[in-house]
């Protein structure tokens, strides 16, 4: 990576550390959040035949963090072109 000023690499990485923090925060509140904290009300509630704590313990943290790893590369792509380190 070849920045063009001290500045530039500064902002490229402030951009790239919001973008995961973000993403961090998604996952902490689809993990912990849905599947340990907020269970108990989301049992409530039935989906495809499951109680929706449970689906989202086993299988919607999963889809989400496949989700969130796509939406890591789009967004680091977006933001690497922006300052021109982008790899070819």
């Amino acid at each position: 990576m070849a920045f063009q000023s001290a500045e530039h690499a500064k902002a490229y990485w402030r951009e790239n550390l919001g973008l995961m923090l973000k993403l961090l925060v998604v996952w902490f509140v689809v993990s912990y959040g849905f599947g340990i904290l907020l269970v108990d009300a989301l049992n409530q509630i039935t989906f495809f035949g499951f109680k929706l704590g449970f689906w989202f313990a086993q299988q919607g943290s999963i889809i989400t963090f496949v989700v969130l790893i796509y939406v890591y590369v789009k967004g680091m792509e977006k933001i690497d072109n922006k300052y021109n380190v982008h790899e070819d």
